[in-house]
């Protein structure tokens, strides 16, 4: 069964009675972030996120990211910080930009997709930062869509359509955001830009709500 709630944009610190026990328990949720709204279960319960890959219709491989609550939870899901993260860190969160970095060892290959590294991020949105918190402080942020579709809901009833009787919980709170940034695409600005770090160099793999040129311009500026 799947339960929709409308969260008050205004007051989003308010959390529907059930949902984190839902989610602690393996259930799966869809949530609002500042960026495309999140498929979020539990990353240390392997049950759901057997049940993310079924919901989004696509087989292990693919690395999922995590969202977390706060920046310091990095210290818990990384080998160490390469270059300069502890600086994009400092800069960009919380906001629309996923580090990829070194995995612990112990993350679920689910969530590696066997690369040895691992997305994070720390959303601009007090709904992701508190579910994330309330399962030890990452959540799944891979984005609530299947193939072909780009995820940009701008009604609860067509996420209803799309996920109704495979998620536990839909979590409204409106559309997603507008583009905060000049020369950024409608499709692009909906989603975090993702750059690996590494020691000597970061790298872009997708272009998103933050221009790769903000990142580079920012780092050349010691």
């Amino acid at each position: 069964m799947t339960r929709l709630a409308h969260l008050d944009p205004r007051n989003v610190s308010f959390m529907p009675p059930g949902v984190i026990d839902s989610l602690r328990a393996g259930g799966m949720l869809i949530f609002p972030t500042d960026t495309l709204y999140g498929l979020g279960v539990n990353p240390y319960l392997e049950e759901a996120l057997d049940r993310l890959l079924s919901a989004k219709g696509r087989e292990g491989g693919k690395p999922i990211p995590l969202l977390l609550d706060e920046p310091a939870r990095v210290s818990s899901l990384t080998r160490h910080l390469p270059g300069d993260a502890s600086r994009l860190i400092e800069r960009f969160w919380p906001g629309g930009v996923t580090l990829v970095l070194p995995a612990m060892q112990d993350l679920s290959e689910v969530i590696t997709g066997g690369t040895g590294t691992v997305g994070l991020r720390v959303p601009d949105h007090p709904v992701a930062r508190t579910l994330a918190k309330a399962v030890g402080g990452a959540i799944t942020g891979t984005s609530a869509n299947r193939r072909g579709n780009p995820g940009i809901w701008n009604t609860a009833e067509e996420i209803v359509n799309e996920f109704t009787g495979e998620v536990d919980w839909i979590l409204w709170d409106g559309p997603a955001p507008a583009p905060s940034e000049e020369g950024i695409s409608r499709a692009a600005s909906h989603c975090s830009t993702v750059v690996l770090v590494e020691e000597e160099k970061v790298l872009l793999l997708r272009e998103g709500a933050v221009p790769f040129r903000t990142i580079t311009d920012f780092l050349g500026k010691k």
